[in-house]
């Protein structure tokens, strides 16, 4: 069964505005990281390109006066009430095309979901997607459309089964909430505590609430937390949950901003640590909806798709980096020191990071584990 690439050309069109963190150029060198690795050819590839989606589809989600006024902005021209809908100057500006490009990154996450459920790939990868903030009425933390929440609802359409999982450094919020009331959908979010990170969530008595209790499961990490103890949360937390709820479909954000040297987190995870994270969901999820999101320093997030995807479609990439793409890299600032395993990095900062990971498993497997069975 094949691995489908789902991406469009033109997802590389847009543009946050030149002091924005999130900066669209990181698709494009991680797609010319993988060409230069030979990762987009082969009979177990497919490429896809996908279509827009609808604004009927937003609205499973997004209410009708929030639509509106981001298809108002597209024009790139700010106007006075976008503020209560979160929108305008810091996080969320507005810039030409804002409406086309979440609609596009949307019907990209729809596309992979659907070639999943029809069992026409078994992993599926959006690298554009991810967008894990977006409330109903409201965009957050660079997010406009909620594309991980759509997917996930038109899964529950087809009667699947789902788990979202999301290693974004910052909490999958939106996502959690969207599901914070029912059984339906298991919610597992790792990230940096939210007393020092956005947006704040996250905690660990964040459980779900009525028949959802017990279905929300948040693993805060303390800054400083390396490869060897988010593996530790992966392993002692996430996997046994993961096999107990028994989901037919998982969906994943493969947030990157958790590597060292992010500008906008403060965890230290190395391509070591995200390598072996990846092989633990290929070899455990039977069928996988992949999405992208958060990473601000390029080099990393070129490396880490680029690495998730080899994986996904049953390929080994070599540390060796091709001369062609190097260039590329080296352009926009990539160290090779940044990315190693054998960084030695500030050893009391990783013991206050050990201690609180260990209450959180321990708190964990006092209120979650029992409702699974564990």
């Amino acid at each position: 069964m094949a691995s489908a690439f789902v991406f469009s050309q033109n997802m590389t069109r847009y543009d946050y505005g030149p002091w924005h963190p999130l900066r669209i150029e990181r698709l494009e060198l991680t797609l010319r990281l993988m060409e230069a690795y030979g990762l987009l050819g082969g009979q177990e590839v497919s490429m896809v390109a996908p279509q827009p989606a609808e604004r009927k589809t937003l609205e499973r989600f997004h209410s009708s006066p929030y639509l509106d006024a981001l298809q108002a902005a597209n024009t790139g021209k700010p106007f006075p009430g976008l503020e209560q809908f979160g929108i305008g100057p810091g996080d969320n500006p507005v810039f030409q095309g804002m409406y086309d490009w979440s609609c596009l990154v949307a019907g990209a996450s729809l596309e992979a979901g659907r070639l999943v459920a029809e069992g026409k790939a078994q992993v599926a990868f959006n690298m554009g997607g991810g967008l894990h903030h977006a409330r109903p009425a409201r965009a957050s933390g660079f997010c406009y459309v909620n594309d991980p929440v759509l997917v996930i609802l038109s899964l529950l359409d087809r009667g699947f089964k789902v788990a979202y999982l999301d290693i974004d450094a910052h909490h999958g919020d939106g996502v959690q909430w969207a599901f914070y009331d029912t059984d339906r959908v298991l919610t597992i979010s790792l990230h940096q505590d939210g007393r020092t990170l956005f947006p704040g969530t996250g905690a660990v008595e964040e459980v779900g609430r009525g028949p959802g209790t017990g279905f929300s499961v948040n693993i805060p990490l303390w800054p400083g937390t390396d490869d060897w103890l988010y593996l530790r949360a992966f392993e002692e937390v996430v996997l046994p949950i993961l096999e107990a709820y028994k989901p037919d479909v998982v969906v994943t954000q493969l947030g990157v901003d958790t590597f060292h040297g992010d500008p906008l987190a403060s965890l230290d995870l190395t391509t070591y640590g995200f390598e072996r994270l990846i092989q633990q969901m290929k070899k455990s999820f039977p069928r996988w909806v992949a999405l992208g999101g958060g990473g601000y320093e390029l080099t990393n997030v070129a490396r880490a798709w680029t690495i998730a995807w080899g994986i996904m479609i049953g390929r080994e990439v070599p540390d060796e980096i091709p001369q062609e793409a190097m260039e590329l890299l080296k352009a926009h600032g990539y160290a090779k020191d940044r990315l190693r395993d054998d960084y030695l990095w500030p050893l009391a900062r990783r013991d206050v990071a050990e201690e609180f990971l260990e209450t959180t498993i321990h708190r964990i497997k006092k209120t979650i584990f029992p409702v699974h069975g564990l």
